[in-house]
């Protein structure tokens, strides 16, 4: 099988050779038809995250051993299975979900593998889709399409899976306005998801007119332009100057974070998604008098998965996917995405 593998940060990817294994016990090959391009495999191939103030976070340091084959959001079909896989059977066309956990912490023990304390997700501390073939661990990871698009269906995986963990989360307080701050992939797929969940009118922020206007075909009520001097006025007046309810930031960027306070209400709620990186100080006093609640949403778990599956087979969801790349234009598709040249999402089609 052929396989694309980041041999050291910011070094090209490669493309090698190796022999395609057999599946035992559990296991499931996958024969892989599409592999999302996230920005989680350019801060992989880029070697870590921006903390702000000169800091940075390799991903060595949270356990990552290069080299690695990417790609965490895999569809395929079933090319072979082990002895004790049951329900899953040659030719099924399936999604993989990457977040694969210990299996013993408490995370894990409570089917939140996606927040286990030692991580083993695809793509990240093992191999991934950047490959023809995928092996897969265990054959309970694996969630059928039944009739939904498999370009559109890798996005499920992660992006869609953090923007409706992420929505979720924001439609606990049950919010009136919805500000949503981010339009590119993940943005618009919460516009989408929220448009599809929630009850609130959604105010999508962004400093690209298209993907505003994009945003606005994907269900929000109301577009306002970042770069606009009076971009906090403009949104405290859509939310009868008392401001957003919920506030979901997919850049989560020093500015962003600014505006997200800037027009947060009193019992606000504040969910940060994005890993642009950076730092913003903080009126500490005016958290608890404002009662704000500030959260993290990082993917989902497997039932989440399988929920977004469903609404994508409704019709609910309609994940852009504009481009596609073959496995050996890899480099391409992560310098596009770095470049900010993807609408939407990419794909890799091996």
């Amino acid at each position: 099988m052929k396989s694309a593998r980041i041999t050291a940060p910011n070094e090209p990817l490669s493309v090698h050779e190796f022999e395609t294994p057999k599946p035992e016990g559990e296991q499931v090959l996958i024969k892989v038809r599409s592999v999302g391009v996230c920005h989680s495999d350019l801060h992989l191939w880029e070697g870590g995250y921006d903390l702000g103030d000169g800091q940075f976070m390799k991903v060595t340091d949270r356990g990552v051993k290069y080299p690695v084959t990417p790609g965490h959001e895999i569809v395929g079909t079933v090319e072979d299975v082990g002895s004790n896989v049951s329900g899953i059977v040659k030719g099924d066309m399936v999604l993989v979900f990457p977040w694969i956990g210990c299996g013993n912490c408490p995370a894990c023990k409570v089917g939140n593998e996606n927040l286990c304390d030692t991580p083993r997700s695809l793509g990240v501390f093992q191999d991934g889709g950047y490959s023809d073939y995928a092996l897969i661990p265990n054959f309970k990871y694996l969630a059928k399409l039944d009739g939904v698009d498999p370009d559109a269906a890798t996005s499920l995986a992660c992006s869609g899976l953090t923007a409706y963990t992420a929505i979720k989360k924001a439609n606990s307080n049950s919010p009136e306005f919805l500000v949503i701050v981010g339009a590119g992939g993940l943005g618009l797929m919460g516009v989408q998801i929220a448009h599809a969940i929630t009850d609130a009118k959604i105010i999508c922020v962004d400093l690209d007119e298209q993907k505003l206007a994009t945003a606005k075909e994907m269900g929000a009520d109301f577009t306002v332009n970042s770069k606009d001097s009076d971009v906090v006025q403009k949104i405290m007046t859509i939310c009868n100057n008392k401001g957003a309810d919920s506030v979901v930031d997919f850049v989560n960027a020093p500015p962003t974070a600014k505006l997200d306070f800037a027009v947060l209400r009193k019992r606000g709620n504040l969910v940060l998604v994005g890993l642009f990186g950076g730092s913003i100080e903080l009126s500490l006093v005016t958290i608890p008098l404002k009662s704000i609640t500030i959260q993290g949403a990082y993917t989902g778990n497997y039932d989440d998965m399988v929920e977004l599956l469903s609404l994508a087979r409704k019709g609910i969801l309609n994940p852009i996917i504009s481009k596609r790349y073959t496995l050996h234009e890899c480099n391409s598709a992560l310098n596009d995405l770095k470049a900010r040249k993807i609408l939407g999402r990419a794909v890799i089609n091996p």
